[in-house]
């Protein structure tokens, strides 16, 4: 390096030049375009907004959401709420958003477990093992969705009756009533338990980021696990204690022609998921595998010098850095299942688009109705797409 002194002229930064009322400005030139972009879409959406309100004016259709408050007279067959036909069409949509999270939620985390375990076998050495993922593969993802959750609620309907039904363990029934299951009695007790649960989780997530940043600081290890043990495990357990929550399960048993009590999975809501689930775990078994053929192969030559054996490298040192890879198109899976749900209105679960089309169809609010739709699938869309990116951003590597 030069001992020569730099010239302090240099080292000042450049004036900053201030915009030119002229075409030959490329910052003016910018603005102008900016303008009259913002311009034109603004101008298509006035024109949009008139030309509906004209047309619904000469037709005599009513707008408005006054009709959120009136009486929906709408039956749902299943809901995460109290409902009854008596209560309003707001209710009766929320039901309706309740259900599609419940779907999306559900169907997000087993395509995820499914999609990494097919990924993982279609590279696997044992021959058969492999040719059966990659079989299933190609198959699923060649198959229209709409006709596999046809077939799959066809399947269902064609179990047999409540008396006759399949029980592959106790408390566990299948027919063609829905798949039942041993459940619990919920109460109120078992909301704050499970609230428990979910603080206790957050608290030992925080506990162990300030345990490692202070073993950063002085070297000094810190045990972990048993204040997580006891904010996962010990939290709950003494609220639960506290309120009294009954500890018996709620078995279902045949009463008559059906069957009473446990936790009910409907047809309709068991031929989705396994749909979804299948379908969506077919793209994402791909996803994990090119991620993982993303990892050089000299970390896994590098690992078997170490003595590691195979499962142990995939799970410590392959996955952790195919992930930087998975989790961007991952997202995109994400909010295709989500918004392929839409198509459960075919087999009869009653979602949003199922109970908002039938509410446009008694009120005759089709704009309204198609708003609600829009808002809610871009809502948990933009919802998905947040978190993904949170976590793309907490992974992806950070150069020093």
């Amino acid at each position: 390096m030069s001992d020569t002194a730099a010239d302090p002229r240099l080292l000042r930064a450049p004036p900053k030049r201030g915009i030119r009322l002229s075409w030959a400005d490329e910052r003016f030139r910018s603005i102008i375009w900016q303008i009259l972009v913002v311009g034109l879409v603004a101008g298509v959406i006035w024109w949009l907004v008139r030309n509906t309100a004209h047309n619904l004016e000469v037709r005599r259709i009513a707008t408005g959401w006054g009709f959120l408050s009136r009486e929906a007279g709408l039956p749902v067959a299943e809901s995460l709420i109290p409902y009854s036909p008596t209560d309003t069409y707001a209710r009766a949509l929320l039901v309706g958003v309740l259900n599609t999270l419940k779907i999306a939620v559900v169907g997000v985390v087993v395509a995820t477990i499914l999609g990494t375990l097919i990924g993982i076998a279609r590279l696997s050495r044992n021959w058969l093992l492999s040719r059966i993922a990659a079989a299933y593969i190609e198959v699923v993802r060649d198959l229209p969705l709409l006709l596999q959750l046809l077939f799959w609620y066809a399947i269902l309907q064609g179990l047999p009756s409540p008396r006759q039904s399949l029980n592959p363990a106790t408390g566990v029934f299948l027919s063609n009533r829905g798949l039942k299951l041993p459940w619990i009695q919920w109460q109120d007790a078992h909301s704050f338990a499970l609230l428990g649960l979910v603080l206790g989780i957050l608290g030992a997530f925080f506990y162990a980021r300030s345990a490692r940043a202070k073993q950063m600081a002085d070297g000094q290890p810190r045990k972990v696990w048993p204040v997580a043990l006891g904010l996962v495990l010990g939290l709950p357990l003494a609220i639960w204690a506290a309120y009294g929550a009954p500890w018996q399960g709620d078995i279902p048993a045949l009463r008559g022609f059906n069957f009473q009590g446990g936790l009910t999975v409907t047809p309709e809501y068991f031929a989705l998921l396994i749909g979804l689930v299948m379908y969506t775990a077919a793209f994402i078994a791909e996803i994990v595998r090119a991620g993982i053929l993303s990892v050089p192969k000299g970390q896994w030559e590098a690992a078997e010098a170490l003595g590691l054996q195979r499962g142990r490298i995939m799970r410590m040192i392959v996955l952790p850095q195919a992930l930087r890879v998975i989790v961007p198109p991952m997202t995109s899976q994400y909010l295709n299942l989500t918004k392929n749900s839409s198509l459960a209105v075919a087999i009869g679960y009653q979602d949003i688009v199922s109970i908002s089309n039938t509410t446009l169809n008694q009120t005759g609010q089709a704009i309204e109705g198609i708003a609600i739709i829009m808002v809610v699938y871009l809502t948990i869309s933009l919802s998905i797409s947040l978190f993904m990116n949170w976590y793309n951003a907490r992974i992806a590597l950070v150069e020093r």
